[in-house]
Order: C-alpha cells, then structure tokens, then sequence
C-alpha cells in the first residue's frame, strides 16, 4: 500500500483530529495578539510535546503554524496592527476596508484565502518531497556538507536586512551547536567548565529562549510603558472596527478572486521552498505582483479585496512549502520550519531520506496533517471569528507573566534540572541584547541545527577519503552546491554596494 494512503487512518484517529483542532484554535488566538508570531507558540509548546507520540506533537505545530498565519490578519484589518510580521501587506487593502464598513468582508477574504494558500501549500508537499527525496539519495557526506553551508548562509542573508549581522548571527549558532563533547575526539569545547554544558545546549532550551523570552520581556516594558503613561506605547493602533461588520462574502467576488489565489498561491510557493524567504517576502510580493498584474479597476492600497487575498494566500502557501527542504534535506525554509525540525529532531527523527524510509506513517502523516489543517482552519475561524477578535483585547501586562511561565515550567520539565531554566533566561537575555541591536535570531537557530550537520558530513567525508579533503569539491553536485552558495552570499552583497553607490547620470555637454 501507498505509505502516504497508509497514513491518512493514523492522522484520522480522533485524539490526533483534536489536535489540529486545539493547535489551529491556539494559532489563530496566537496570532491575532499583536507581538505573538508561531515561531513563539511553537517555541512554548515544544518542552510538553516531549512525553507525546511525534505524530500528536506534530499535529499541534501543524495546526499551531497555520492558524497563527492566519490570525496575523485580524489585528492587522481591525486596527492596523499586524498580528504578525507576514501580515503587514495584509493592512494595506484590509484597514481601507475596515475603516470603509467592510470589516466583515475582509476577515472572511482573509480566513478563506488563508485557507485555501495552506491547502496549495500541503499539496506542493506531498507532490515535491518524495520527488526532491529520491534526487537526495544521490548525496554523500560532502553534498550534504554544502547544502549545510547552502541553507545557513542563505538564511543568514535573506533573513535579516543587514547580511553582516546575518552572517554573524549564524556564527553565534554554530558556536551554540558545536558545545559539549566532541564526538569524535571525545573532548569538551566551548562548555565554560560548566558541567550542564558537558551535553551540549538543549534544544529545546535554546528554541524557547530564542523565541519565548525576548517577546515576553517585550511586552512586559510595552505594559510598563502603558502604565507611565507612555503615548508612544502601542502607536499604530488605529479604531478597532467591529469583526461582524459591513457586507460579506458573495459567489460573485470568490470567483473572481480565483484568479488571484492562483497566482500568489504559486509565488507563496516558490518562496517557501527558498531557504531563508520566508513569509514576510511571499506577503509582500504577491501583493505587489498581484498589482501589477491587475492593469484595470485597480484600487490596490484603497481598500481592494483582491489585496487582502493575495497578501494572506501568499503568506500562507509559504508554510508547507517551507518544510519541502526541511524534511528532505534538513535544510529549513524559514524560522517556523526550524522550530518543527527540532520539534522531529528532539524526538529522535533525523531529517532527511531516512527519513522517509525508517519513519514513512510519520513523515506522511505530518504532510496529511498541513493538508487537513487547512479546512479545518476555515471551519474554526468562521464559528470563532467574534472570539478570536476579543483575544486582541488581552492585556501586555496578563499575557507577558503568562508565557514566561509556561516556558519556565517547560524547560524545568524537558530534563527536571534547574540548570536548564537558568541556560533559558540567559539565552533570552542575549536574544534581547541582540534583537536591540538589530541582529536576526532566526540564523541562530539554523546555525544550531546545521553546523553540527554541516562538521560531521565535512569530517565523514574528509575521513573517508583518508584525509583527502579534495572529495568536498569532487563531484558536479558540490560545485553546483558551491555556486548556488556563491551566489546567496555575491547577490545581496552587491545591491547593497550599488544603494550606497548609485550610477550618476551622465549628461551630454551643451
């Protein structure tokens, strides 16, 4: 029987349907309270999927990633505000609307592009990565030595509007990932002396420390300010627009927007297979094409449905998509992917085409549950869209306490030692620092996760050829590897050289 047929009994299991139920549910709250993205709710959630089964876990990240998407778009049409970084395009056409009277309208071209931009995305899953797999089991230690070095330094670049910091951020989490016990040699490096170090930094630990904390102690000054009095707290929020207000939505104008889903679901797509896009970039370039694609009637950035749907079917067909390179090469696609590639790696899965092979119901699974998810995303928004609108009004000063203790309680429990709770808050201390100081967090985590990936290939590869480190540039895959490398890191270098040093106009002499 087909491994992917064979799976759909397993994810159709009613406590794993509850799952995706609870994780979309969870998402969309998430995400509709402004500061709160699915990286942080993931990040949370990770220490308590640690005693379940990796199809439950993975259940609740899938549903947790596709709700909170979506719920990015109803602070960001309600008031202005995007829930998350994705939906800042979703305000241009959505806030015009709200302030129009068509509210209600907007949330429901949200929550259904939305729904259909993560059905697209789960089918380019399940379509290209048993495809991308099998061209995978072509690759020795040197291959997947260069798509480690590939998939860092491409989100080190993309990832953060300062390609310097990128770099060094990534840097910072290979150093991360290379601390404890050398494997091979059998030494400690980069433990301080310290004893809780001797096993290397928990992932969990980092993930939560990372993501959980930074955002917390935000929100905690945010409230602080508030309560000084602080007009600057908060600014960019506009009326909040009632969620049931105006028109909604007619056969006439989803037929019409078909043409639009179409295209930005491809864009959202592609994007998401390019390690280091992201969400924030499909966002915006499928509005910014969809405008320049629609050449009559078009009222882009004065209220155009056609904006909304673009904006938040482009976001959302990045999801899936971002796990194609995850799970077939250990390569994540954005900052969400990396979180459920070390949710599969604290469960003991390896990425990549053993993967499919040794754990196929899991792998298969998890694609049968993006792909459901995203029904079941339209049915949860529809009957709570009153109530995930109310979760906006949810106070800085409650919600910031609350998460910090969560996170305290999960990284007490992922090991019961101490040890790991005061491992977190400095590692959020230093995200603090580093987010203030304009450094991307997201290469951190890629860095963790691939410079170990990245040392053992080199050294596997370098050890079977009897010290021989030629065979890293010995095969056409390597040098396709290397050039595709060549090119992330010429590629931003060089547009950031011609901003600084714009050609002058050469005018003719009278």
């Amino acid at each position: 029987m087909d491994p992917f047929l064979a799976a759909l009994p397993l994810v159709l299991d009613p406590v794993i349907v509850l799952s995706m139920v609870a994780g979309v549910a969870a998402g969309i709250v998430l995400g509709a309270l402004p500061g709160l993205t699915a990286t942080l709710g993931i990040a949370v959630l990770l220490p308590f999927t640690y005693g379940m089964a990796p199809i439950n876990a993975l259940a609740l990240m899938a549903g947790l990633y596709n709700g909170a998407m979506y719920g990015g778009a109803i602070p960001a049409i309600l008031v202005g505000i995007p829930g998350t970084p994705s939906g800042v395009a979703t305000t241009f056409d959505g806030v015009p609307m709200a302030r129009t009277g068509r509210a209600r309208l907007a949330l429901q071209v949200a929550l259904l592009s939305s729904a259909l931009g993560s059905f697209l995305s789960a089918l380019s899953l399940i379509l290209l990565a048993p495809v991308l797999v099998r061209f995978a089991l072509h690759f020795g230690p040197a291959e997947y030595f260069w798509v480690a070095v590939f998939g860092l330094t491409s989100i080190a670049m993309l990832m953060s509007g300062d390609p310097l910091k990128g770099l060094v951020s990534a840097i910072l989490g290979v150093l991360v990932g290379l601390v404890g016990i050398d494997p091979i040699s059998g030494q400690e490096r980069l433990t301080l002396g310290l004893d809780a170090l001797a096993g290397g930094v928990n992932l969990i630990i980092l993930l939560t420390g990372l993501y959980a904390v930074p955002p917390a102690l935000d929100l905690l000054l945010t409230a602080r300010r508030r309560a000084a009095g602080d007009p600057d707290a908060g600014a960019g929020a506009g009326r909040e627009v009632g969620a049931g207000a105006g028109p909604g939505l007619s056969w006439r104008l989803v037929s019409g927007l078909v043409p639009t889903w179409l295209r930005s679901g491809l864009l959202g797509i592609i994007i998401g297979i390019i390690p280091g896009a992201g969400g924030n970039l499909a966002s915006f370039l499928s509005w910014t094409q969809e405008r320049r694609w629609v050449r009559r009637d078009n009222r882009f950035g004065e209220g155009d449905p056609r904006g909304v749907a673009a904006s938040e079917c482009g976001n959302n067909a990045d999801n899936a998509a971002a796990m194609i390179p995850a799970l077939t090469l250990g390569v994540p696609g954005n900052s969400v992917a990396a979180m459920i590639l070390g949710g599969l790696m604290i469960h003991g899965l390896q990425p990549g085409p053993a993967l499919f092979r040794n754990n196929p119901e899991i792998v298969h699974g998890f694609m049968w549950e993006m792909l459901l998810t995203a029904p079941i995303l339209l049915i949860v928004g529809v009957l709570g869209a009153g109530l995930f609108a109310r979760a906006m009004r949810i106070p800085p000063a409650v919600m910031a306490p609350m998460i910090l203790v969560v996170t305290t309680i999960g990284a007490y429990a992922t090991q019961n030692a101490m040890s790991d709770v005061w491992i977190m808050l400095g590692i959020g201390g230093v995200g603090v620092m580093l987010t203030r100081a304009g450094f991307p967090l997201a290469p951190i985590i890629i860095g963790a996760i691939l410079g170990p990936m990245a040392e053992s290939n080199a050294r596997r590869a370098v050890l079977l050829m009897t010290g021989d480190a030629t065979i890293l540039v010995g095969s056409p895959i390597t040098w396709v590897l290397i050039a595709m490398t060549g090119a992330v890191v010429l590629v931003p270098l060089a547009r950031r050289l011609r901003r600084r040093h714009p050609r002058r106009e050469t005018r003719p002499a009278p």
